[in-house]
C-alpha cells in the first residue's frame, strides 16, 4: 500500500506542486538517505512548490504519470535482494518515466539496480532492471571508504561526499559520469568517474546524504522537475537568491542581530 510520508503544509500558499516517489523508502535507507528527501522538500518549498512524498514499496505500483521525482536510496545486500525480486513488476513504468525525462536520484544500491546487474560480496549475481547500461562487479576483501570530491564539467559544478561501497560500477557508452574524481575512489578506482548522468537520472555512491552537502545539485534536480512539469519558460528564483552561502550568512547575521536586540 502506497502511503504519504511527508507533505508541505497549506497547499494554497504554493504556486507549484511536486510529487516525489521514495522507492522502497522503508527498506533502502541504510545510510540516512532520507536527508536527501528533506533537502528536496526544502529547496522545492523555497521555489514555491508544495511537496508530497509517497513511499512506493513492495507490491506497490509506481505510476509514472503521478510523480515528478523518484528517489531510490541505498541498502545492504539482504534488502537489495528483496527489492530486486519486486522490481521487475515496476520496470515498464520506471522505464517509461526515465525515457520521458523524469527526474531520478539514485544512491548506491538504487544506482546499481537501475543497471544491468551487480555482483554481491559473496559472488552472487543479482539482476538489475536493465533500464540503463551500467553494471557492477564485486571486489575481494576491500571497500572504497572515505571522503570524495568530484567535478561535473557539463554543469561546471563541484560535489562533495562520503563513499562507502564494495561494488565497482562501470558505465555504458551512452552514460556520462556525475563527475570526474578529484580525490577519492569513485565508481571503480580505474576510470576516474563517479556516479552516472543519463537523461534526467543522477546516480551516485555519495552518502551523507548527498544533497545535504550539495545544495547546487538539489537545486538542479528540483528546477529540472519543475520546468519539465510547468514549462521551460517558468521564472524561478536563482540558486544565489535562495541557497547561496552568502545568503545563508546574511540570514545568520540578521538573526544574530535580532537576538541581540531582544
Amino acid at each position: 500500500m502506497i502511503y504519504t510520508s511527508l507533505q508541505s503544509p497549506d497547499q494554497e500558499n504554493y504556486q507549484y506542486e511536486l510529487r516525489i516517489a521514495h522507492l522502497y523508502g522503508n527498506l533502502m535507507n541504510t545510510y540516512g538517505d532520507n536527508g536527501s528527501i528533506l533537502m528536496l522538500k526544502y529547496v522545492a518549498e523555497k521555489l514555491g512548490a508544495h511537496v508530497t512524498v509517497d513511499i512506493v514499496s513492495l507490491k506497490d505500483r509506481f505510476d509514472p504519470d503521478t510523480y515528478d521525482i523518484a528517489f531510490f536510496g541505498g541498502g545492504q545486500d539482504y534488502e537489495q535482494t528483496i527489492v530486486s525480486e519486486d522490481l521487475p513488476d515496476k520496470k515498464e513504468d520506471l522505464e517509461r518515466f526515465i525515457h520521458d525525462d523524469g527526474v531520478v536520484l539514485a544512491i548506491c544500491g538504487g544506482f546499481q539496480l537501475l543497471g544491468q546487474y551487480y555482483i554481491e560480496a559473496s559472488g552472487k549475481r543479482i539482476e538489475g532492471l536493465g533500464i540503463m547500461g551500467h553494471y557492477t562487479l564485486n571486489q575481494e576483501n576491500n571497500r572504497y571508504i572515505g571522503d570524495i570530491k568530484i567535478h561535473n564539467e557539463e554543469f561546471n559544478e563541484t560535489y562533495y561526499g562520503f563513499e562507502n561501497h564494495q561494488g565497482r560500477t562501470f558505465l555504458a557508452e551512452d552514460e556520462k559520469p556525475l563527475g570526474k574524481v578529484i580525490y577519492g575512489n569513485g565508481n571503480n578506482k580505474e576510470d576516474g568517474c563517479e556516479g552516472v548522468h543519463y537523461k534526467n537520472v543522477f546516480g551516485s555512491y555519495f552518502h551523507g546524504p548527498i544533497l545535504s552537502r550539495n545544495a547546487n545539485l538539489a537545486y538542479r534536480l528540483v528546477t529540472t522537475a519543475l520546468k519539465k512539469k510547468y514549462g521551460q519558460d517558468i521564472v524561478l528564483a536563482t540558486y544565489d537568491d535562495i541557497l547561496s552561502l552568502e545568503k545563508a550568512e546574511e540570514y545568520t547575521d540578521v538573526k544574530s542581530k535580532a537576538e541581540l536586540e531582544e
